[in-house]
């Protein structure tokens, strides 16, 4: 049995969190934050940001970059927007700044791929995908709608309803936002 080290608790957490931990992680868990410090300094720990840091031997993955930013940004952070729909490959975005929403006010150094977005969303339009939190693909296609062509919009419903990320319900709501019927 392997020893119950700061590493490997730390560790542990990590691996749910795409290779990144925080110092608010580090509390959670009970480690003083002082402790990342250290093992950064030891190596392996890479340090991204102030109080985020990444295990160097979590293998990366295509997502990471959305857990990253919504890391820096801090606590009760989300992506928004167009980053949702990236990262669920939808209605064929690629933005070039990840969009990071928070609900209080908060101002962190975020570097130019990153976009902080004040916003006020419902308890109940948050979730998680993949361990990344974010707004609901229903919100996300709401927000963007002025931004996506009309086909590729309805693509990217049908799509979402397809995979299970729209409820059928959700799926015709927005269809009739789309076609300007009142709803």
């Amino acid at each position: 049995m392997l020893a119950d080290t700061y590493r490997r608790r730390l560790f542990d957490r990590a691996l749910d969190q795409y290779g990144y931990v925080t110092t608010e992680n580090a509390r959670d868990l009970g480690i003083p934050p002082v402790e990342l410090r250290k093992l950064a300094a030891r190596g392996g720990l890479e340090p991204i940001a102030y109080g985020v840091y990444r295990f160097e031997d979590v293998p990366r993955t295509p997502l990471d970059h959305y857990m990253e930013a919504v890391l820096r940004v801090g606590d009760d952070a989300y992506l928004t927007g167009d980053a949702v729909l990236a990262l669920h490959d939808l209605a064929l975005v690629n933005p070039r700044r990840v969009r990071v929403g928070t609900r209080r006010r908060a101002r962190p150094k975020l570097p130019a791929t990153i976009e902080l977005v004040k916003d006020d969303v419902e308890d109940d339009e948050i979730t998680s995908y993949e361990g990344i939190p974010a707004v609901t693909v229903a919100r996300a296609l709401r927000d963007c709608r002025s931004q996506i062509m009309g086909d590729r919009f309805l693509d990217a419903i049908n799509s979402a309803e397809r995979r299970g990320l729209l409820r059928r319900d959700e799926a015709a709501h927005l269809r009739a936002e789309s076609a300007g019927e009142p709803t």
